[in-house]
């Protein structure tokens, strides 16, 4: 109460605004509308035939309204660095990719991303020596697209001290080559990424924001890397997630939890905390060798090691996951989970299943595996253009995995019709950020047994994405639900090819956030 004789403090006036299209897709039931009338951040009503008032009306003749799309794996920093540096994701050679090093200017450490040699017909890597002869000076790292090798230059290998580390590869004569796995990989791009300045990060993560609306995404999951990122990047990120023009869940791949839940104050852990690494690079555990290559990879923890954890971080009420890629790597996943999953009274498996723990990439499940996550209530974080970028005939992950094991990678299908919670992202920038493109790989998935129709495809990107991480008011529009959605000249739900397809306004939290 204001104080006597003082005049009443007025409430800010709520604006409401009305968004009127040709089609409305709700994701939900009635499955279409004409309009959507938005009170501040959230849906007030959808709706056919004359439109309630409104403070504004947004007119979009000809257009389909949907649902923000989610993306349920994300790196931003990592993909704001590639928008603004040397991305060498469409590098056809070595000599290609060293080429675009070469005409890069500049005196300051030169971080390359993104270079997939399983595209070129030549598979070497670039060699130390022949980054010394383009920059002798300028300390210069390489990072394939998947992030676990990378290849550096004399400069950067003596200013990263990783010499004594794990994974440096050396010659007959005992030089390093410059490449770099495990824990010498990390470490180097630590080094980048520390020595970067504050402001430097934050305009890398709002630059893949902004990326993520353009396509029409209104709310992404983080997988903030601690190890390669360091613990700087996560702090500068939620430090101006209110800024971002799309909503921001985090996960933290670091098995501190005073800092993660006492200093970050989050609720999830995990997300990318890697048990093992990719097929791409051959550090994906397998239960078997790779056909390629000697050895089946490793995995990072021993099971006791991971127990604990695990327990730990469940009983502080946190939803944790993990990066499983191989099947070595899930089938661990798995027995420990069940090992935590036993300790626990019925009352508390409920808990436990309503949690839904995540298990991130899922690739080389088999059936009795995805069994065994469905019991347990564990939810699957897919990422499509995986299988699209790598799962065609002749592919890397036939070439890595032989024949037989590449057939059943990637049981998308599989997943959802045995009941499992399954939600889509990019990993950008392994792959683009681009629903679309997630969405096409559904649809042709290299096993047409295991293709998504339209529908379920676009359910996987918005309503299922959002669901991974207890987001029940994302991914559909309806009363009370976020006012997030994607306007499109172009049905997404039916346009032939959705590859293309960009929106032309995106509305995130009730701010319009993305036009054109």
């Amino acid at each position: 109460m204001p104080p006597a004789g003082e005049p009443p403090v007025e409430s800010p006036r709520r604006v409401k605004t009305l968004y009127r299209a040709t089609r409305v897709r709700t994701m939900t039931f009635p499955p279409e509308g004409e309009w959507v009338l938005v009170d501040e951040r959230h849906v007030e009503r959808v709706g056919i035939g004359e439109p309630p008032p409104a403070d504004r009306t947004v007119e979009l003749p000809g257009c389909t309204i949907v649902p923000g799309f989610v993306d349920a794996h994300v790196h931003l920093s990592g993909t704001g660095m590639a928008m603004a540096g040397l991305d060498l994701s469409d590098a056809r050679s070595r000599e290609d990719a060293l080429e675009q090093v070469r005409a890069d200017p500049g005196a300051e450490p030169a971080l390359a991303q993104g270079f997939d040699e399983t595209m070129w017909s030549d598979p070497r890597l670039p060699t130390r020596a022949e980054l010394d002869a383009l920059a002798p000076q300028r300390p210069v790292l390489l990072v394939r697209a998947d992030g676990y090798v990378s290849v550096v230059n004399t400069a950067a290998l003596g200013a990263a001290t990783v010499e004594g580390l794990e994974g440096v590869e050396r010659d007959d004569a005992g030089e390093a080559t410059g490449r770099l796995r495990g824990e010498a990989n990390a470490m180097a791009q630590l080094w980048y990424f520390e020595s970067l300045p504050g402001r430097v990060i934050q305009e890398a993560q709002l630059r893949a924001a902004g990326l993520a609306a353009s396509r029409g995404v209104t709310c992404v999951h983080e997988m903030a890397i601690p190890d390669k990122r360091g613990r700087r990047d996560v702090e500068v990120l939620l430090g101006h997630a209110d800024d971002l023009p799309v909503d921001l869940i985090t996960y933290v791949a670091d098995r501190d939890l005073p800092w993660v839940v006492g200093d970050l104050g989050q609720h999830r852990i995990g997300g990318d905390l890697f048990l093992d690494g990719s097929i791409g690079a051959h550090t994906a555990a397998l239960s078997m060798p790779y056909a390629d290559a000697d050895g089946s990879g490793t995995l990072a923890y021993e099971d006791d090691e991971l127990a604990e954890f695990l327990h730990n971080a469940h009983l502080a009420g946190l939803q944790s996951g993990l990066h499983v890629i191989g099947d070595a790597a899930i089938e661990q996943a798995l027995r420990v989970w069940e090992r935590v999953y036993g300790t626990l009274s019925t009352r508390e498996r409920r808990h436990f299943r309503a949690r839904r723990h995540r298990l991130e990439h899922f690739e080389m499940a088999s059936d009795d595996q995805v069994e065994r996550a469905g019991a347990l209530g564990l939810a699957i974080s897919i990422q499509p253009a995986f299988d699209a970028t790598w799962g065609h005939p002749g592919g890397m992950y036939e070439r890595r995995l032989g024949e037989k094991r590449a057939a059943a990678m990637n049981p998308f299908r599989t997943s959802v019709t045995r009941g499992l919670e399954v939600g889509a992202g990019s990993d950008t920038p392994v792959t683009p950020l681009d629903p679309m493109l997630a969405i096409w790989a559904l649809e042709h998935h290299h096993d047409p047994g295991q293709r998504m129709t339209r529908l379920e495809a676009v359910r996987l990107c918005t309503i299922g994405a959002a669901r991974l991480a207890h987001l029940e008011k994302k991914g559909r529009l309806e009363p009370g639900s976020a006012a997030d959605l994607a306007a499109f000249e172009d049905d997404p739900l039916v346009a032939e090819d959705v590859r293309d397809l960009r929106p032309v306004l995106t509305v995130s939290r009730g701010r319009e956030v993305y036009a054109r």
